[in-house]
């Protein structure tokens, strides 16, 4: 069984910043107990393509018990936007084909997803719908 990689705020943004996206980084949570559990955190960033990814960690899994030192999270939801507004790729992309949103992405599988995004022309939208396949 392979290590897992914990994703941190921090960490996430940095994947994104080495391929030139424009970052936000917010936390959601506090060390205290009693903080609204919302999300963990989020980073949203924007491609100079015009392409852009929402990025959510929303609960820490435990790796030991009481909190000790396990809070991690190694798994994060996806969602990608074009001119602000929720959208799939163009056919022949592995990912967002249909579904606006990636669930429980570990890192690997998130590189992946960035470097798909950042490479995306945005002419294919409007050549697909031209064609009718979008």
């Amino acid at each position: 069984m392979s290590e897992f990689k914990a994703m941190t705020a921090e960490s996430v943004g940095d994947i994104l910043r080495e391929v030139g996206a424009e970052v936000m980084v917010r936390s959601g949570r506090t060390e205290s107990y009693s903080a609204p559990r919302e999300f963990s955190f989020e980073v949203k960033a924007l491609f100079a393509n015009g392409m852009g990814l929402h990025v959510v960690a929303r609960q820490f899994n435990y790796r030991d018990p009481w909190e000790a030192k396990g809070r991690v999270n190694d798994l994060v939801d996806v969602m990608l936007t074009r001119d602000g507004a929720l959208t799939p790729l163009p056919k022949g992309f592995p990912w967002f084909q249909g579904v606006e949103e990636e669930c429980n992405l570990d890192e690997e599988s998130f590189r992946a997803v960035v470097e798909c995004v950042r490479g995306v022309n945005p002419k294919l939208y409007l050549l697909q719908e031209m064609t009718g396949d979008l």
